[in-house]
Parts: C-alpha cells; sequence; structure tokens
C-alpha cells in the first residue's frame, strides 16, 4: 500500500461520530443534523426530467472531455455569470463535481522531483485539499483565516523560502466555513506572488451562488484575473458545481475552467483517470447551466432562513451574516468540541466542531471555540434549531 495514506487524517465526520460516541440526545426533542453541507431543497424537476429524457445515453461511452452541447452551456454562464469569455474546447472541463477534480488536479499538477513541494491550503479548509496534497508527495502548509482579518488570508504569513517551493495553492472563495469572499485587493496580490514564483492557482468556487444580495454575485477567480489584465488566466483554473447551485449533490457534475495549457495536460491526465461524466448527466447538466430562477429561488430560501436563524442568535452570540455560503461560523464560550456534545446530549441538535476543520498554524488553530452549522434544513427546522442552541448558550 501507499506509504503517504497513513498521513490523511480521519474525515471531520468521522471524528464527530467519534466525539458522539455513547452520548444521548434528549429524547423529548427530535433530531435536527446542521453538520455537513448537503443542500437539501429539492431538485427541480425539469432537470430531473432532462435526466430521463437522456437516459439513452447510457448505451455509449462518455466523452472525458464532456459533449459540445455542456462545455457550450457552461461557457454561456460563465460569460454571463463572470463577465468572462471561455473557450468551450481548451478552457474547459466538466467535471464529476468538484471535490473529484480539486483531489485529482493536484496529483496532475504537484512534480514531485522537486525538492521539497509545497501546497499551500486555507485554514479552515475543506480536507480534500490537504489529502491532495499529501498523496502528491508534497507537504501541506496553511494560511490562516481569521476573523480579526475578516477571514482574509495574509499572505506575508508564509516566508520567501515557502514560497519559492510552493508549486499550487488553493483558494476557497466564498470561504468554507466562513462564507469570506476574496476581494479584488486580494487576487491582486496572489496573482503577482503566482507571476513571481511560477505556482498554480486552483480556485475553488463550489458556494459562488449561494449569496444574499440579488445582482451583487462574489467575485470569481477568472472575473478578477480578467478584471486585472490577465484575460489569458495563466496559471489560473477554477472550480464550479452544480451541487450547491442547483440542489443536485448526488448528479456529481461541475466544471473546471481556466488557463488553456493546463486544461489541455489535465485533460490529458483525466483520460487516463477513466473519471468521464455518464451522457444523461452531462444532458442534464447543461440544462441546469441554462436556467438561472432556479438559483434565485434556491438564493431566496436560503435568504429566509438566514434572517430567521440571525433574529433568533444575535442576541446572545456574536454572530453575523456571512458573505456568501449557507453556513454560520458560531463562536463558542467553551471549547468547540464540548459545545457540539453538549448540544447534541441537550437539545438533539448536531453540528461541527470548528476544530475539526483546521490544523494548527503559527500556534493557532482558527477553528478552535467556533461551530460551524449549515443551515439546509427547512425553514422550520432552521428556526427551531436556532432556538435550541440560543437555549442552549442562555445556560451555559
Amino acid at each position: 500500500m501507499n506509504p503517504d495514506l497513513e498521513k490523511l487524517q480521519s474525515y471531520p465526520f468521522q471524528k464527530l461520530i467519534a466525539l458522539l460516541d455513547g452520548a444521548k440526545p434528549n429524547p423529548d426533542l427530535s433530531p435536527i443534523s446542521l453538520y455537513i453541507g448537503e443542500p437539501r431543497h429539492p431538485t427541480p424537476d425539469f432537470i430531473k426530467q432532462s435526466l430521463i429524457d437522456n437516459l439513452a445515453g447510457m448505451a455509449s461511452y462518455p466523452l472525458t472531455a464532456g459533449v459540445p452541447e455542456l462545455r457550450n452551456a457552461i461557457a454561456r454562464w460563465a460569460k454571463g455569470r463572470y463577465h468572462v469569455d471561455l473557450d468551450a474546447t481548451t478552457q474547459i472541463i466538466p467535471v464529476n463535481g468538484s471535490r473529484e477534480a480539486l483531489f485529482a488536479f493536484a496529483q496532475a499538477v504537484i512534480d514531485p522531483r522537486k525538492p521539497d513541494p509545497v501546497v499551500i491550503c486555507p485554514n479552515p479548509f475543506y480536507q480534500i485539499y490537504e489529502g491532495a496534497a499529501l498523496l502528491g508527495r508534497a507537504t501541506p502548509l496553511f494560511l490562516n483565516s481569521l476573523a480579526e482579518n475578516h477571514y482574509a488570508a495574509n499572505f506575508s504569513d508564509l516566508p520567501e523560502s515557502v514560497w519559492q517551493r510552493t508549486q499550487l495553492i488553493f483558494t476557497c472563495s466564498p470561504g468554507n466555513p466562513t462564507g469570506a469572499v476574496m476581494p479584488l485587493a486580494q487576487w491582486k496580490a496572489l496573482f503577482e506572488l503566482s507571476d513571481q514564483y511560477g505556482f498554480i492557482i486552483a480556485s475553488d468556487e463550489c458556494y459562488s451562488e449561494i449569496y444574499f444580495q440579488e445582482g451583487q454575485p462574489p467575485l470569481g477567480a477568472l472575473a478578477a484575473a480578467q478584471q486585472l489584465g490577465r484575460s489569458d488566466f495563466k496559471r489560473l483554473v477554477m472550480f464550479s458545481s452544480l451541487s450547491k447551485r442547483s440542489n443536485v449533490p448526488g448528479m456529481r457534475s461541475g466544471f473546471v475552467a481556466g488557463d488553456a495549457e493546463i486544461i489541455q495536460k489535465y485533460l490529458h491526465y483525466r483520460t487516463y483517470h477513466g473519471c468521464a461524466m455518464s451522457g444523461p448527466v452531462q444532458m442534464a447538466s447543461a440544462t441546469a447551466w441554462g436556467d438561472e430562477n432556479h438559483v434565485i429561488e434556491n438564493r431566496r430560501l436560503y435568504r429566509e432562513k438566514f434572517d430567521v436563524a440571525l433574529s433568533i442568535l444575535q442576541p446572545v452570540c456574536d454572530v453575523t451574516l456571512p458573505d456568501a455560503a449557507f453556513y454560520l461560523w458560531l463562536p463558542t464560550s467553551i471549547s468547540d468540541t464540548a459545545f457540539a456534545r453538549r448540544l447534541f446530549i441537550d437539545k438533539n441538535v448536531t453540528v461541527l466542531p470548528g476544530s475539526y476543520l483546521a490544523r494548527e498554524s503559527q500556534g493557532v488553530n482558527p477553528g478552535k471555540n467556533r461551530v460551524r452549522v449549515a443551515l439546509v434544513s427547512s425553514l422550520d427546522e432552521c428556526a427551531e434549531s436556532a432556538r435550541r442552541i440560543r437555549d442552549f448558550i442562555e445556560k451555559l
């Protein structure tokens, strides 16, 4: 077996299961699970119908590069959303969700022949970044996202000796779990570092369509690059997904787009990787990317839940509306693990300890004494869970 497998830590949800082992929740309260970022709004009927209408495609091997209908639909969506022009043939690849693609991307771009390669990750972070780095024979290093800096990574926290070894940096904007969006000035600083040291930027944007002010979408990496005169997207690749946008996590559908040279090499890797998206899913995905009405309704539902949850929690807790995404990054007055276990026992509400989503870096675990609350349940359940959390906090 690959010895690097031993370096992989348990996934946050496995740690949560261990934390709650033996804990008996309050039997008088119905269980409410807010620990996993799985969309629970109904999948739009027109997407399901498109999947059914294209089932004949199951009889053919799918194209790794994607059918033209899907790649063109993605290019049109990117034009409308980010005002960028992408070549559907050379700058876009459909993928089986951003998770699969993010992991595979690191394997394709890290050069283990160079001494001590480094992959930089945000902190807190999506654990796929760390695992991808480790199995790519690189060292993951972390940039803390702290409340006092409005959750913006401080690139000066890392010395030049680290940047010189850096081959890849993962960004996540809007962030998981903070919901913070990278501003143009931060993208500019990152692009300049990429120019100086030659590393690739992998921009994870799977939460980009969950925001709260219609007409004011979060800035994306490709849009930032174009605004800064980098329309070739040199050393930049972004990752997007339908899971949160269109409530189809089970379809496993997303795309990567950006630097044409990197995209073509990554496509070559993927032809060996055996990860082509099924034909019916490709056609249903093209249908989904072509409609915005269901996405606007999706955002409305999340806005309702945030409005209600914050109105209940803010009198007892320093929690604010994030820039985007569907998480509350809730501070705790006791350790995050103790908070999560006691909340489960007393109120039958399951949340995720923030320390499970981060690593200690520069003497700090930025998830310590915070919990991630995913507002993915119904409006009524989110309101009820907020009332239970408020009651729990008041009695601490």
